[in-house]
């Protein structure tokens, strides 16, 4: 008798991993082209996705200093004052000093970046809108779920 070990097993999962992986990536980058398109369509085509996750954050009334808008939206710091950077010298923010820590700055939303917020805002929702009718809500509450497990730090396995 003659024993068949089903050595495919490890590489259908592997597989399954570089799938899910790659079906995120595309599924990334099809809604990202998505609201790229729909903000220069309401007039800011120098805008980026990246930028609306910013402007979506700052606090819109006391302004938020870049340490906090780099954690909130999981970019590293030296990458948010780059694009914070970039964004004050197209005029859509502003470096303020922080009045509770004068060795500290707030960012700030300029007139032209409170419009451009809102922009993000309406653009976002309205991305959101389109794939939960495309999906319908129970399988957009599944996937916004399991989004948002996914995006939580993995705890190390313990034997």
């Amino acid at each position: 008798m003659v024993n068949v070990v089903d050595q495919t097993q490890g590489v259908r999962e592997d597989a399954r991993v570089t799938d899910i992986t790659r079906l995120l990536l595309e599924a990334r980058r099809s809604l990202a082209s998505e609201l790229d398109a729909d903000l220069g369509e309401r007039g800011y085509p120098d805008l980026r996705p990246g930028h609306a996750a910013l402007f979506l954050s700052v606090d819109r009334r006391s302004g938020s200093r870049l340490t906090d808008l780099a954690e909130q939206t999981r970019l590293t710091k030296q990458a948010m004052m780059s694009m914070v950077d970039d964004l004050e010298n197209r005029g859509y923010v502003r470096r303020v000093p922080d009045p509770g820590d004068a060795r500290a700055k707030l960012v700030r939303l300029t007139a032209h970046g409170r419009r451009a917020a809102a922009e993000c805002r309406r653009a976002v929702q309205a991305l959101e809108q389109r794939t939960r009718r495309s999906l319908g809500d129970r399988s957009y509450d599944a996937l916004r779920e399991a989004l948002e497990l996914l995006s939580e730090p993995i705890e190390p396995f313990e034997d």
